[in-house]
């Protein structure tokens, strides 16, 4: 449901049921409020694999797979 048609529908409600809404709407915030919605992978630090991995000089030359190819 979207933003609009909750506050439609909030509208058309009596007193104490909106009073009941904004009672929910802060339940909500309290259990839900404080777990922190996370994506995957956690926070993305710049440099944070650096030293971890080696290259070896030769990357970037022709593999000798694909010189059909070439």
């Amino acid at each position: 449901m979207t933003e609009k048609a909750i506050l439609s529908e909030i509208h058309l409600l009596p007193e104490n049921l909106k009073l009941e809404v904004l009672h929910f709407i802060s339940f909500l915030k309290s259990e839900h409020g404080a777990q922190k919605v996370e994506k995957p992978g956690g926070n993305r630090v710049f440099g944070r694999t650096k030293g971890k991995y080696k290259m070896s000089p030769d990357f970037d030359a022709p593999l000798d797979d694909f010189k059909d190819y070439m």
